[in-house]
């Protein structure tokens, strides 16, 4: 399958249905229907509306639709992105908040690199925005990467982060959720060896596989029934000649939304069937729930083959990470080297992708960091996006972060520097 036809074969699947989608959609809406008194024009042209905008939305990156925010007074500050560090495979960008003094609690949002944009964090950022100044990785797609720019693995994904730190300075309070939260502890524990003064003052994992086998789930079963030539044959192919990364040996956003889809494939179809319900009756909305989480949900985004083999055969079928024999740089990483970092983990109790205990792991690694810089939290009933997302954020996990900032707030960098020059 690492043949461009592939690739391109679905593309054209995916611009065929947008197509009928649109062709439905107009066909159906011609006044002259209404002389007809049957409801199959409607519901015809509610299909293909609804099967338009799916379709199209695949190739899309989402905008992150975060224009204003209210301020202490009730007062209205705008936002706008600017990028702080910019580099070939993702940047480093700042929600700045015009009209406002700075927020004392910095936060890095580490956004997942698995398939989805870095605006599927959009909720979590303006959740934190009242309150935090809030820094995000932002990831590019990688089918607009040129080949030229070299290759892009977890090592390369790990020293970005070393990077984006060190330019955010040591009082900054990291978040890291999902997939990145392995890679998130590991540069975290090489900057202790490299460059202690500029680790994060706290670091919060959200949902994420530091030990994959300390609770298997679909995700990891799956990792481990394939061997790694398999896994190569089955998800890898070449961008097609439509964009600027031509040739590029990638797994596809596409068919990684195929593969989100399987996994609850009954739920999906309930919910784009009561959507062309809705639609027939006139009772969708342009910004409805459901054209909220869908226009997310499939906006997929290429990874580089290099980046999703080496996830899988490194961190969750050789367990570099759980074990602390991971490499970056021809370096050997230990967490046991975190000393001074306050750390909180945060966990499902429902989640079916990072089950309770894989997240958990990172306390056990962090051998030399003092019991009263660790602390966990369970949220009961929660799956995986509701702890970064949705009411069990915004409720109760999002208060227990800000405190835990705050509790770790009186160590200065400036005495973290003296301790290090101390030792």
């Amino acid at each position: 399958m690492k043949g461009m036809e592939t690739y391109d074969l679905m593309e054209s699947i995916r611009n065929t249905n947008e197509w009928l989608g649109a062709s439905a959609r107009a066909m159906a809406s011609y006044p002259i229907w209404g002389l007809v008194p049957h409801p199959m024009f409607k519901v015809m042209s509610a299909w293909g509306r609804v099967t338009e905008r799916s379709f199209a939305r695949m190739v899309i990156k989402p905008d992150w639709g975060i224009v204003t925010i209210v301020g202490d007074h009730g007062r209205d500050h705008l936002v706008s992105i600017e990028t702080l560090v910019s580099r070939p495979f993702g940047d480093l960008i700042h929600f700045r908040v015009s009209g406002r003094k700075p927020r004392s609690r910095r936060v890095l949002l580490v956004a997942p690199m698995s398939g989805h944009y870095s605006t599927l964090l959009r909720s979590t950022v303006a959740s934190l925005l009242p309150d935090c100044e809030v820094y995000v990785t932002d990831w590019r797609n990688a089918r607009d990467i040129p080949v030229s720019e070299g290759k892009f693995d977890i090592e390369d994904y790990t020293l970005y982060l070393v990077d984006f730190m060190r330019h955010l300075g040591p009082n900054i309070n990291v978040i890291a959720i999902c997939q990145p939260v392995p890679l998130t502890l590991t540069a975290t524990a090489y900057l202790a060896e490299i460059d202690p003064a500029a680790q994060p003052r706290t670091m919060t994992l959200i949902g994420g596989p530091v030990d994959p086998d300390a609770a298997p789930t679909e995700v990891t079963d799956f990792g481990n029934r394939l061997t790694m030539g398999q896994l190569e044959h089955l998800a890898i192919q070449r961008v097609g000649f439509k964009y600027a990364g031509a040739g590029r040996l990638v797994y596809p956003g596409l068919l990684q939304l195929a593969s989100f889809i399987s996994m609850n494939a009954d739920t999906h179809s309930r919910a784009f069937q009561q959507q062309i319900t809705r639609a027939a009756k006139g009772e969708a909305g342009e910004r409805d729930k459901h054209n909220r989480f869908y226009d997310e949900y499939l906006s997929v985004m290429d990874m580089t083959a290099e980046f999703y083999l080496s996830t899988v055969e490194r961190i969750f079928k050789k367990r570099e990470i759980a074990t602390n024999s991971f490499v970056v740089g021809g370096r050997r990483v230990n967490a046991s080297r975190i000393t001074d970092v306050a750390v909180m983990v945060v966990e499902g109790e429902k989640d079916d992708i990072s089950a309770p205990g894989q997240c958990l792991a990172a306390l056990d690694l962090c051998t030399s960091l003092p019991a009263e810089k660790k602390t966990s939290h369970l949220e009961p009933g929660a799956g995986h996006y509701g702890i970064f997302a949705g009411n069990s954020w915004r409720t109760n996990i999002r208060p227990l972060v800000l405190d835990f900032l705050d509790r770790n707030a009186s160590q200065s960098p400036q005495t973290r520097r003296a301790k290090v020059r101390a030792v």
